[in-house]
């Protein structure tokens, strides 16, 4: 018996349709399912999902939600991309969109950092194949540095396939 991976998160937000759009246009994500202003459901374009994402509307009285302020609660979500190439066009996208808040390393996985029109935040990542983990990048987790995402490129390579060995089975390996 094991879990082996997030199926999908649902998001409480002011407006259904605004978040939709946001993720549909910024993030290319495919909406599955609606429900009358209610609810939409979202798929990721590389995901085998049913949906990765359910939106779930409050209205525009809801507030902010103080998770990480002022209570215990989600403080993120993460996405995988499969390469660096990928990852610097969502960076365009998300500063583009108003919606970047951050870039960083944390040594074995690339990761920007973003708000959506609620505010909520998420982060889309790339994260070295298993076979070009080296001590350098092992003990970079250790720390959190700006992301100089050229020099990645210029290090793994625009087109490496994240994540193979880590998140992603080597070709072969089965489990």
């Amino acid at each position: 018996m094991a879990i082996n991976r997030m199926n999908h998160a649902v998001l409480y937000v002011r407006d259904v349709e605004r978040s939709a759009a946001f993720y549909r246009d910024v993030l290319d994500f495919r909406e599955v399912m609606s429900m009358a202003g209610r609810a939409v459901f979202l798929q990721a374009p590389g995901s085998t999902n049913d949906h990765d994402l359910g939106l779930f509307a409050l209205g525009d009285q809801a507030g902010d939600s103080p998770a990480g302020r002022t209570t215990v609660g989600l403080y993120h979500l993460a996405w995988e991309v499969e390469t660096l190439s990928d990852l610097e066009e969502y960076r365009a996208r998300l500063a583009g969109a108003g919606a970047l808040v951050g870039a960083s390393d944390h040594g074995t996985t690339k990761s920007l950092y973003a708000h959506d029109p609620d505010g909520l935040e998420f982060e889309v990542a790339w994260i070295i194949p298993a076979h070009l983990l080296d001590d350098e990048a092992r003990a970079a987790r250790s720390r959190i540095e700006p992301l100089d995402l050229d020099r990645e490129i210029r290090r793994y390579g625009a087109d490496t396939r994240g994540g193979v060995g880590v998140s992603i089975p080597a070709p072969g390996v089965t489990s």
